[in-house]
């Protein structure tokens, strides 16, 4: 049996896809026409996308890759069957517009300040009960 291989073009397709539905349900969670349960799936949904934690760790081979092949797929699949059809077109185009949009420079630096305060302030606070 051959190899399987699969274009880049598609994964590349398939990962706009992900990226693009997981921003639409975070945009439908917070649409008070969605029903609370489609809500509560999709927060969920797209926390577990976008959180660095996983529910099992990247560094373990193959398994630490198959939870996020497997279960973000399949979320966003029940995300989407509970969202209306209607409702979850306008999210995905809201989703499509805003992946066209440059990227806020000044929220980047905002967050990067914040940071950079957050590890200074543990290292003070550590570097002065190492002192006492």
């Amino acid at each position: 049996m051959e190899g399987f291989s699969v274009p880049a073009a598609t994964l590349r397709g398939w990962a706009r896809a992900i990226k693009r539905d997981v921003h639409a349900l975070f945009l439908a969670s917070r649409d008070p026409r969605v029903p609370w349960l489609a809500k509560a799936v999709a927060v969920c949904v797209a926390a577990y996308a976008l959180s660095p934690i996983d529910l099992i760790p990247d560094f373990i081979p193959v398994l630490g890759y198959l939870d996020d092949l497997i279960l973000v797929p399949l979320g966003i699949m029940l995300a989407v069957r509970l969202i209306p059809p209607a409702l979850m077109h306008e999210h995905r185009a809201a989703a499509a517009a805003a992946a066209l949009h440059p990227i806020s420079k000044a929220g980047a630096i905002a967050i990067v300040a914040i940071w950079v305060a957050a590890i200074a302030l543990a290292a003070w606070l550590i570097w002065r009960r190492l002192s006492s």
